[in-house]
């Protein structure tokens, strides 16, 4: 395959995985005439962990017209997940969909309904290879047991990649899309923070015959996290078959236990009882690896004429799952980037902006990752690994200090969306309660007076990526805050000029919901965000809202909060 390499492309992506496939398919959808090159060092297929996935995807996933590829491959479909976490060892459901509401249907399944909402558990040795095929398909040049081995720069510029048997390559645009290896990333002398203390080492392996913990319709079920004294194991079926099974713990840990990594993951399945019952009749792959999750942030993802992106950019821990959710989302918006350069647009602005938008993600991802630590009471034997991750993270450790210090990011994301790290208003209240008995007052549910405060505030247009190019959304700026002035935010800023009084306010938006029924993207997109969307605009002071005794209170809901609580089962 290397023999056949070509000297001169438009685009060259240094790795296969999800991201650079991602980028390379999203390239060629949205600008056909780009020659683009994906060089990947192995021979597809290969595992990999990072197996459960986000519903974001799915959407990216039909977006690069191979949803249907995935979805036949027979995957789990991810509802949720099972924690064992936080205040006490009771179990709580986190469910993307209500559980009670999921429809029983046919498999392979169109992206559409209750689909849309959902996710996959993967065996990466199949997606990843599906991924890959795909962008070959839909015209990239992909050379696998292509190993860049040289990164070949002037400055600030990268001039050529030399592969490992001599050919050179040359591109007006380079993607590191090679993981944690951050081939080019090292090659450009690109530093990284890695955080103080949340460092921690995973330790794995694939199981046949598994039984599965949860079973929910036609495929689906649950992915299980259970927190041990000295660290928590995944628990993820793969497939009919196939599980992966995982352990992660700090590093500290696993040097002062003097034990290696084969002994602490077979302790690890011990003392998990109600997993071992799932492995009763299962035999292990006897593949056992393992591989540090070290927390870290690039200080730069964009150069003159290259990008860093997935976890060539940054790497948060493994707890929220979000890996490749973030791998996908950032090939998903370089490929945009770089096509919308390629239509003449401000190349400083359009990189800057897809800098501050990924870099923003990954370090909310590490910022709530130790938030989900330092709540966790069920670490009982990582007391000082707790201690000094939440001293070098400025947190104090009490339920209300710990979520004063996340809730400071804002409520209002880095895809200007209502959330923090990838979950939605509602879930993120249920959460700290699961995780620090924290009730959740919504401002919605005792105020009816909600005044807009755009006061010291300037307006600064932001990226927003859409069907393979990048707009501008305008947004109001102050501080750390933002507020994008498009969707349900668009339509409270200009309801709230005229009126404060809650039902003045509710009477107002039906009245726009009536003159604009036959629009269905508003009805069903815009709509039933407005109630998260004032939350997180009166969370994030961009509303001041109080109570007037003489008005009538309103139940509002926020959003489905997808939590219940459970005990282990018996059986």
């Amino acid at each position: 395959m290397v023999e056949e390499v070509q000297n001169e492309y438009d685009v060259a992506i240094i790795g296969g995985g999800p991201a650079g496939a991602t980028a390379g398919t999203l390239l060629k959808r949205y600008n056909p005439g780009l020659r683009v090159a994906i060089f990947e060092r192995e021979v597809f297929p290969r595992d990999h962990i990072g197996e459960s996935l986000l519903p974001p995807i799915s959407a990216i996933l039909d977006e690069m017209g191979c949803w249907d590829k995935v979805e036949s491959a027979n995957f789990p479909i991810k509802l949720g997940a099972t924690y064992r976490w936080g205040r006490n060892p009771e179990l709580w459901d986190f469910d993307f969909v209500p559980v009670e509401q999921f429809r029983e249907e046919p498999r392979p399944a169109k992206f559409a309904g209750q689909r849309t909402a959902t996710s996959f558990q993967v065996d990466r040795s199949v997606y990843d290879k599906i991924l890959l095929d795909h962008a070959a398909e839909m015209g990239c040049d992909v050379h696998q047991a292509a190993k860049v081995a040289k990164v070949h720069r002037e400055g600030d510029r990268v001039t050529a990649l030399e592969l490992e048997g001599g050919q050179s390559v040359t591109a007006r645009y380079y993607i590191d899309a090679s993981g944690n290896s951050g081939i080019l990333r090292r090659a450009m002398g690109i530093e990284c923070a890695y955080h103080p203390a949340l460092q921690n080492i995973a330790i794995w392996d694939y199981w046949q015959n598994a039984e599965w913990a949860v079973k929910i319709g036609v495929g689906g079920t649950r992915i299980q996290v259970r927190s041990l004294p000295y660290g928590w194991i995944w628990f993820i079926p793969l497939g009919p078959t196939r599980t992966s099974i995982g352990l992660v713990v700090p590093v500290s840990y696993s040097k002062q236990s003097g034990k290696k990594p084969a002994e602490l993951y077979a302790q690890a399945l011990q003392d998990e009882p109600a997993l071992a019952k799932l492995l009763a009749n299962a035999k292990s792959e006897d593949l056992l690896k393992s591989t540090r999750d070290w927390s870290f942030l690039a200080e730069r993802s964009v150069g003159e004429n290259w990008f860093l992106i997935g976890e060539s950019a940054g790497f948060a821990d493994p707890i929220l799952s979000a890996g490749v959710t973030m791998a996908h989302i950032a090939g998903q918006q370089v490929a945009y980037t770089v096509n919308e350069i390629e239509h003449r647009g401000d190349a400083s602005w359009l990189k800057e902006q897809f800098s501050l938008r990924q870099r923003h993600r990954i370090n909310t991802h590490i910022r709530f990752g130790d938030y989900w630590y330092t709540a966790n009471s069920q670490l009982k034997e990582l007391k000082e690994f707790t201690t000094q991750l939440a001293e070098a993270s400025g947190l104090e450790l009490t339920a209300e200090k710990a979520w004063d210090w996340i809730a400071r990011g804002g409520f209002i994301d880095e895809d200007l969306a209502v959330g923090i790290g990838g979950f939605g208003l509602a879930s993120l209240k249920e959460s700290r309660h699961y995780l620090a008995d924290l009730q959740f007052d919504s401002p919605l549910e005792k105020n009816n007076v909600f005044q807009l405060d755009l006061e010291g505030a300037g307006t600064k247009d932001r990226a927003s990526y859409l069907e393979g190019r990048v707009g501008k959304t305008k947004c109001y700026v102050r501080g750390n805050r933002v507020l994008p002035i498009r969707g349900a935010f668009e339509l409270l800023v200009q309801v709230l000029q005229h009126e404060t009084r809650l039902q003045n306010i509710l009477q107002a938006i039906m009245a726009v919901a009536q003159q604009r029924s036959s629009d269905r993207a508003f009805i069903q997109n815009v709509l039933p965000q407005v109630a998260p969307a004032l939350e997180g605009m009166v969370n994030d002071g961009w509303v001041r809202a109080s109570y007037d005794p003489r008005e009538p209170l309103a139940q509002l809901n926020s959003g489905f909060p997808g939590f219940h609580r459970h005990q282990e089962s018996a059986s």
